[in-house]
């Protein structure tokens, strides 16, 4: 993991994400901590994400979430190379689905 994001002040941030309960909780914490340009642009890459683990293509994805191929690829190489970050969200958001329909 990279040591120049592990900082009191990130470890700060993430308790206090950690402390969310709700959908609703995320939104007006997210609303005030970042502006809405930063939680759109985060909410791409996630579904950016999604789309390219679902072996979709880079046009398909531009059309469908207005990303850049710049974009595109910087995920691509965080889903290749990164800390397979997505990957444990994805699997856990897949694991809740099966639960909620059992």
């Amino acid at each position: 993991m990279g040591k120049k994001i592990r900082t009191e002040a990130v470890d700060h941030l993430f308790d206090g994400i950690l402390s969310l309960k709700t959908k609703e909780e995320c939104y007006l914490f997210f609303e005030d901590v970042c502006t809405i340009n930063e939680l759109l642009s985060l909410s791409q890459r996630f579904e950016v994400a999604k789309m390219l683990m679902d072996k979709r293509t880079y046009l398909d994805i531009s059309e469908k979430t207005g990303a850049s191929t710049a974009t595109i690829s910087r995920v691509n190489r965080s889903l290749n190379y990164g800390n397979d970050g997505y990957e444990m969200v994805f699997q856990r958001l897949e694991e809740q689905k099966k639960e909620s329909k059992e």
